[in-house]
């Protein structure tokens, strides 16, 4: 009898598993990773749709505290310190919290993630950073809510909210310069020919000091001579340093370099270059 009135129960517990029906999400469920300079930044959020609703100033209230998006507060992680509106923030996962207005948004990056939606109790102290941003209207609307990382840059990049045609951005500075120099400084005890051209193309990128830049990339130059990307950064150094006879030597043998190889990429790079530093 107990036999019997196990295998029953076993039974019925598989009908119910069985029973079970997915169905796709409302708002489903976004994870972006993005590496900033150095630093990794992720996004996880959930995504709305309009679905013919007006949405700021009708599904959004103006002026009232949003969890910018659906579900579970999003969330941003920085992998370092991070500079948001000259405001030193942490490595961590932060939640995003917004106070849409009909002309700015006021963006407030908040130290308590545990939140589904708003925070009851909104504290202040939790708030880490706060950003007021101007809104922009687009001409097209985005059907579904969207946050991204744009303009992306070595040293920083923007966090964009998206959603019907409304865009607001908001900007954020990474620590590049203060990483790479460090590394820079580590390895620079014995350096190879790609530590040096790394080193160089960076202070090149960066606007930093364009003669040290000169200098590692002719040491780099000198013990891998056969790398034609070596010669084409060695030329961009020396026109921006002010040195156009030595420009267009460099790109000439980056060239010729780039033609050998069958890198016809480079050949056009370094033609365009010439013609543009007046070379016969």
């Amino acid at each position: 009898m107990k036999n019997i009135i196990l295998y029953t129960a076993m039974f019925l517990l598989t009908l119910t598993t069985k029973a079970q029906i997915k169905t796709p999400a409302p708002s489903p469920m976004q994870t972006l990773e993005q590496t900033v300079g150095l630093t990794d930044v992720t996004l996880k959020y959930s995504r709305p749709s309009v679905k013919g609703r007006t949405i700021f100033g009708g599904l959004v209230p103006f002026d009232a505290m949003w969890r910018t998006g659906a579900n579970q507060n999003s969330m941003i992680t920085f992998s370092d310190d991070v500079l948001i509106a000259d405001t030193s923030v942490k490595a961590g996962t932060y939640a995003i919290f917004t106070k849409p207005g009909a002309v700015n948004w006021e963006v407030y990056f908040y130290n308590d993630t545990q939140n589904w939606g708003t925070p009851k109790q909104w504290d202040d102290t939790k708030v880490v950073a706060k950003v007021v941003a101007k809104t922009y209207q687009m001409p097209t609307s985005a059907e579904t809510f969207t946050m991204a990382i744009n303009d992306i840059k070595i040293d920083g990049a923007t966090l964009a909210i998206i959603w019907d045609k409304t865009y607001v951005s908001v900007e954020f500075k990474v620590m590049t310069d203060k990483m790479v120099s460090a590394s820079i400084d580590k390895v620079m005890g014995t350096p190879s020919a790609a530590d040096y051209y790394s080193a160089a193309v960076y202070y090149l990128e960066a606007n930093k000091d364009i003669n040290q830049a000169k200098t590692w990339i002719d040491a780099a130059v000198s013990l891998n001579g056969t790398a034609f990307w070596y010669k084409r950064q060695q030329s961009l150094i020396y026109a921006k340093s002010g040195d156009v006879k030595g420009a267009i030597k460099a790109a000439k043998a980056s060239m010729a370099q780039a033609k050998e190889a069958g890198n016809m990429d480079y050949v056009a790079l370094n033609k365009k270059s010439l013609k543009q530093w007046g070379a016969k």
